[in-house]
């Protein structure tokens, strides 16, 4: 008997678990554009149009190897606005089926009401395992259980063992496991930065469009101009402009930034990734082959893999092991309510207008801006973690739970209490002035603690240290920062608390 296979918006790859064992002449797939998955937070409108139209196209792409497809678009009449629902419509009108199958869901909220469809819907529903990625669940809750610390670095080793990787023998390629210490080279002045690979919209694009400024239009950013790729084909095009023209400089750059420019060397591949167009696995064979064949240097390579078979597999892993209490936590008791500036850009902090105005235009910023400026400012301003965590969720293009919590609540936020991050990634003015051109045209002085014209990120950060001092006295790589706070005197610390309690006043 036929099968329904339910696709969800991020599974757009024909080798997902839920259909490989299709049968082309009986079982029917369904695509639903919803209005319930579309707005539990307010995305991006460059977001959505990029999964809507993503969908659409990849719905062309089974249909032209021979599946049936049902696909319910957004504003179709009947549109039930939920998955739920449209399954549940699918069976009636256009069954009957044995059973449904679909791949897991990447998030726990949409997982525990699948766990119920069954009884539900009155059929079997098979629940299969995203295969997709290059570590099991089970391979993770393995190295994970029964471990002191679960910091990546021992993680990502594995998985270059697991997949020979950037290996010889048993040892690292080079000598090293991890090259970080060449990649933070601060941009010259001289430097110019590549060309990106992006492309026109199409006509499924451009209605896609017209759908999102209508029913979207008080969603947070721009949407136009749009110029991601929405298929296999564009997504490959991006991948392999990436591996051939940016790659080699991706390593001594990958932790600068500098006002204007958004993309630097960095591959804006998370996006096609996350949503299935492009293998994480076949990436980085394919990088190390650019590496093999002296196209870019190791520590550019080793960098690149290290954010899919490290970053990007371990926080996955450790999303599941810990469950859904995980982004419950909030280690420093932080409550701040998010400034209205996240929203607008509006600040005369040059870093944060930047990346914010950046955010807004592209639904895009690299990993550096995301931790060390908004997310470092977040930390020391004591935002709330729930508030910071909806934020990150809705501006980024690439924002999936599973990938977003972790790095938000844990890396940026330190409010798991260090299961990801050995210890708070706090940071003054000097570090954004020594890894970007963003102070030289701030109306704040990067080297002053006080006075009106002092940055905030300097009181702040003293001021984070001075108040948190009882909850990471004890952690060992914190004892040079507080040896530091020690020297300071009362007089100049009660002048420091001050300017932050101003700043934080005026949030």
């Amino acid at each position: 008997m036929a099968v329904l296979r339910l696709i969800l918006g991020d599974q757009l790859s024909p080798a997902m678990s839920s259909l490989t064992d299709i049968d082309r002449s009986e079982d029917v797939v369904l695509m639903a554009e919803v209005m319930e998955e579309a707005s539990y937070v307010g995305h991006h409108k460059k977001k959505l149009a990029f999964v809507f139209s993503a969908m659409r196209h990849f719905a062309d792409e089974l249909r032209e190897d021979g599946v049936t497809v049902r696909y319910v678009a957004l504003d179709e009449s009947g549109n039930q606005g939920s998955l739920r629902a449209e399954v549940s419509r699918a069976l009636d009108e256009c069954g009957p089926f044995d059973r449904v199958v679909v791949t897991k869901p990447g998030e726990w909220r949409l997982l525990s009401d699948m766990e119920d469809w069954a009884n539900l819907f009155g059929v079997p529903v098979d629940l299969r395992d995203d295969d997709r990625f290059i570590a099991s669940l089970e391979e993770f809750s393995d190295w994970a259980e029964g471990r002191k610390q679960l910091r990546m670095e021992y993680f990502y080793r594995e998985m270059r063992r697991k997949t020979g990787l950037l290996m010889e023998g048993d040892d690292p390629a080079g000598g090293e496991w991890n090259y970080d210490q060449e990649n933070r080279k601060r941009l010259p002045k001289s430097k110019q930065t590549p060309q990106r690979w992006f492309c026109e919209p199409d006509e499924t694009t451009r209605d896609v469009l017209k759908l999102v400024e209508t029913r979207f239009a008080d969603n947070f950013g721009d949407l136009r101009p749009f110029e991601f790729g929405v298929t296999r084909q564009h997504a490959e095009a991006a991948r392999d402009a990436f591996l051939q023209d940016i790659l080699p400089g991706f390593g001594d750059y990958q932790d600068a930034m500098a006002r204007d420019e958004p993309w630097m060397w960095h591959s804006i591949l998370s996006l096609y990734l996350n949503v299935g167009l492009l293998d994480p696995l076949d990436l980085c064979a394919r990088a190390e082959t650019a590496w093999k064949a002296g196209q870019a240097p190791l520590n550019a390579v080793e960098g690149f893999i290290r954010q899919i078979l490290g970053w990007r597999e371990y926080v996955r892993g450790l999303y599941w092991w810990k469950g859904p209490e995980y982004g419950r936590s909030n280690f420093l008791d932080a409550h701040r309510p998010l400034p209205e500036f996240y929203w607008t850009g509006d600040t005369d902090m040059a870093c944060l207008a930047d990346a914010i105005g950046q955010t807004i235009r592209h639904a895009y910023a690299h990993h550096i801006q995301r931790l060390m400026i908004s997310g470092n400012f977040a930390l020391l301003a004591g935002l709330s973690p729930d508030e910071v965590n909806d934020w990150y969720m809705r501006v980024y293009a690439d924002a999936y739970e599973w990938v977003e919590l972790p790095n938000t609540h844990g890396m940026a936020l330190f409010a798991d209490g260090g299961v990801i991050a050995s210890k708070p990634y706090a940071a003054s003015a000097n570090y954004i002035n020594k890894m970007s051109d963003y102070c030289g045209g701030c109306r704040y002085d990067p080297k002053t603690r006080t006075g009106e014209d002092s940055c905030p990120f300097n009181a702040l950060y003293w001021d984070f240290i001075f108040r948190n001092e009882a909850r990471l006295k004890d952690n060992s790589r914190m004892s040079l920062v507080f040896r530091n706070a020690e020297r300071i005197d009362g007089t100049e610390r009660e002048a420091i608390q001050d300017r932050a309690q101003e700043i934080l006043s005026n949030l």
